[in-house]
């Protein structure tokens, strides 16, 4: 299938042949007939793509205090090599999706193959979407009149913010679609609606839509208009649907209300707001969130649970329905709104119209239906071996299942340097295998897991994905005959760690992606506290940083929180570094009220006597290094600051020894895997201290 994607680097659009979607439960597989370019947000992105490295650093001041951050903490390579990764990034585009329903995942209701739906699902000729973020296009709603639906329903949430009643008079600035839709919705609840814009052409349409309108290049004072139109009293409220970085849409919003007018933003603009204009009148001021309640909320988008009508009466998805009824009924035209019309062949000729000075509107994509929901693996460019002569019985060739960041940014690169062979690259979406797979010479991009697996031209398997289907992945891929390298955690229970722990491997390596034992640095502090004797005591720091309560690593079923999902770093490394097995370990958390507590202290006691403190904080700045580990041992003192400088106190003749670039050991992690395969060695990690480390993370969950 076909999906448009642009470059945040360069700004430029392209068309690859992707595999089609994996489809997840409670999602539905689209097979696309028409999409709608919403312009100004998508104007917004190619613009920034096509803006010079100061331009975007100008645009997002937030993000250069992060990268300046991580700069002095992490050094500067590294955070070049981040800030290039991030932006070589490929970002769909589009939102506003029509089609036929080809497929119905488990736990899926109220939908079935062949009807006809509306979705948030990207320009592409196929999309996997989750059913709360789509709705039945009623039977006389054209495709064409339905792809608005999505942008509608952002001008109805705002509408539904200022809760307007019959008779009240609305300003609508910024006539763009959503403008345009916004003050139909508007006229359709009974409210006279005034339109602002710069555009006499848009002001032209809006009043053949039955808006009363001014020219704002006219040179007609806007305030004394809209004072006009009220009789001096001002308008009820006021809908800001204009994209700019100034703020006068919002002063003027807040000089033409009346006493206790209400104004929502839908649009961007800018928020220099004047305190004494809107004390006075006691004005509300609000921000819209997109479709509606459930927007961004996990548990109603991705795991399906709907709010009860009783207490939430508009959702999203009750949004996007209210819109399919008012199309179907004929208060809403969309029909004067579609300025041009481009297959999605001429895709690049629609977005170079929206940098150029033609005037347009409403930009409709359309698709021809052939797209194969099983083309499930494509073939990537060829390299110079084809896959008989590059499989070897000692050669691992590598399937790599899962590439989101850290397995695009870190771990497939590392595998490269390390001199891997790459089979296929898998992910739920065929955007990353086909972008990344490119990138580093694998010879297919697939979102067919059980593909991969079963195909005996690959021998190894690289585990990437969320925590929780490691732990199963793990076990398919071992049944499968395959080695595995699986990134941390093993697992996320005790159940999982025992299926795994009781497999025969068959001479097949098992290795979990504990990288910072490989770090040139921690190795060469192994290699001096292995001159000493007696026990060690151990402090290891980690500020990690805060990440939302909301995301997916912070749930216990998903993620395991940050005990499981990251802290088994640090067990293994200080297991590793003592030479002994674990005794004895204790935790410690802050009173954060979390369901998965991210700032904890871990106490360890090895049978050899050693010991150790693991400081786990997400409460710190981001501006102090994150990682540090104090060795203490015979009279001497080891200190690895982040990687990147190892100091010793009482060592004779020990030089401080600095890195140019912070070095975490995953090069060297993944060349030990890869070389383990070919000697035909035992994993790097023996398999008991794999087990045990889990086995004691696990223990202090009951």
């Amino acid at each position: 299938m076909k999906q448009l994607l642009q470059s945040l680097a360069t700004g430029a659009s392209s068309l690859p042949e992707l595999p089609s979607p994996a489809l997840a439960q409670g999602q539905l597989l689209i097979l696309t007939s028409c999409s709608l370019v919403s312009a100004g947000t998508e104007r917004m992105l190619v613009d920034f793509g096509k803006a010079s490295w100061i331009d975007k650093a100008r645009q997002q001041p937030d993000k250069v205090r992060q990268v300046l951050d991580k700069a002095r903490t992490d050094g500067l390579f590294t955070t070049i090599e981040a800030v290039r990764s991030k932006l070589d990034q490929p970002l769909p585009l589009g939102y506003c999706n029509v089609g036929s329903v080809v497929a119905v995942g488990e736990g899926v209701s109220g939908f079935k193959i062949g009807d006809r739906v509306i979705s948030n699902g990207p320009h592409a000729e196929l999309v996997a979407v989750p059913q709360q973020l789509c709705a039945l296009i009623p039977k006389d709603v054209s495709d064409e009149a339905a792809s608005f639906t999505i942008l509608a329903s952002i001008g109805l949430q705002g509408i539904r913010l200022a809760n307007p009643s019959l008779g009240e008079t609305f300003v609508v600035t910024g006539l763009g679609l959503i403008g345009l839709l916004t003050a139909q919705l508007l006229r359709a609840q009974g409210c006279r609606v005034l339109g602002l814009d710069l555009d006499h052409a848009k002001c032209v349409l809006a009043e053949s839509l039955g808006i009363h309108t001014l020219n704002l290049s006219a040179g007609i004072d806007p305030l004394a208009w809209c004072l006009e139109q009220t009789g001096g009293v001002g308008v009820d409220g006021v809908l800001i649907t204009a994209a700019t970085s100034s703020s006068e849409p919002v002063h003027l919003a807040a000089m033409s209300c009346r006493q206790r007018g209400r104004i929502v933003l839908v649009g961007v603009t800018g928020l220099d707001l004047r305190r004494d204009l809107f004390y006075k009148k006691e004005l509300s001021f609000q921000v819209s969130c997109s479709y509606g309640p459930g927007r961004y909320d996990p548990t109603y988008e991705e795991q399906g649970h709907d709010y009860p009508i009783g207490f939430v009466r508009w959702t999203e998805q009750r949004n996007f329905q209210a819109v399919l009824d008012a199309i179907s009924s004929g208060r809403l035209r969309t029909d004067v709104l579609i300025s041009h019309q481009f297959s999605i062949e001429q895709a690049a000729s629609a977005y170079e119209l929206l940098s150029s000075p033609e005037s347009s509107l409403g930009i409709l994509l359309t698709y021809p239906g052939t797209a194969d929901p099983d083309q499930r693996t494509v073939p990537l460019p060829m390299h110079s071996l084809q896959v008989g002569e590059r499989v070897h019985a000692v050669q691992p060739y590598l399937g790599v299942i899962g590439a989101g960041n850290y397995a695009s940014r870190l771990l497939i690169p590392a595998f490269a340097k390390a001199g891997a062979c790459f089979h296929t690259l898998v992910a739920s979406s065929g955007i990353s295998p086909d972008h990344v797979g490119r990138k580093y010479g694998f010879l297919q991009a697939s979102t067919d897991v059980s593909g991969l697996l079963n195909d005996p031209s690959c021998n190894a398997v690289v585990i990437a994905t969320r925590h929780d289907s490691h732990a199963s992945l793990v076990q398919k891929a071992l049944a499968a005959g395959k080695h595995v390298f699986v990134e941390k955690p093993l697992c996320l229970n005790s159940e999982e760690l025992s299926a795994i722990a009781s497999m025969s491997l068959d001479d097949q390596v098992l290795m979990v992606g504990f990288n910072r034992r490989f770090s040139p640095l921690l190795v060469e502090l192994q290699q001096q506290l292995q001159l000493l004797r007696g026990p060690r005591a151990f402090v290891y720091t980690c500020n990690a940083g805060s990440i939302p309560v909301d995301h997916w690593t912070q749930d216990p079923i998903l993620g395991g929180g940050r005990l499981i999902g990251e802290a088994c770093h640090f067990v293994d490394l200080l297991r590793f570094l003592a030479g002994s097995s674990i005794d004895e370990i204790q935790y410690l958390h802050a009173n954060d009220k979390k369901l998965c507590p991210d700032t904890f202290s871990l106490q360890l006691r090895f049978s050899n006597g050693s010991i150790g403190s693991i400081h786990y904080f997400a409460n710190g700045s981001k501006s102090f290094p994150k990682e540090r580990l104090e060795v203490f041992s015979a009279g001497k003192v080891l200190q690895l600051d982040n990687f990147r400088k190892l100091k010793a106190w009482g060592i004779p003749g020990f030089r401080t020894k600095r890195l140019l670039r912070q070095d975490k050991g995953q090069v060297a992690c993944c060349k030990s895997f890869l070389d383990s395969i070919k000697l035909g060695k035992s994993s790097p990690i023996p398999l008991n201290e794999l087990i045990e480390v889990q086995h004691n993370l696990l223990s202090l969950q009951n």
